[in-house]
């Protein structure tokens, strides 16, 4: 059987953490931070889990992660 390819994209933007859980970070921190308030920069700082449903999708682009 031919080896999977992964998508370089999803690679990028999601971690496996040990526990095989992925870990993704927010969108809307590159540019036009100006206009948004602290708290919801500060929020976005931070990492999340991808939810259970997107996370089989998810898994599937990157197979030997």
């Amino acid at each position: 059987m031919p080896k999977l390819k992964t998508v370089k994209g999803v690679k990028d933007r999601v971690k496996v953490t040990g526990t095989g859980k992925l870990r993704r970070f927010r969108a809307g921190r590159r540019h036009l931070l100006a206009g948004r308030r602290a708290k919801l920069k500060r929020h976005m700082r931070r990492s999340r889990l991808v939810s259970p449903t997107e996370a089989k999708q998810i898994k599937a682009l990157i197979p030997y992660a």
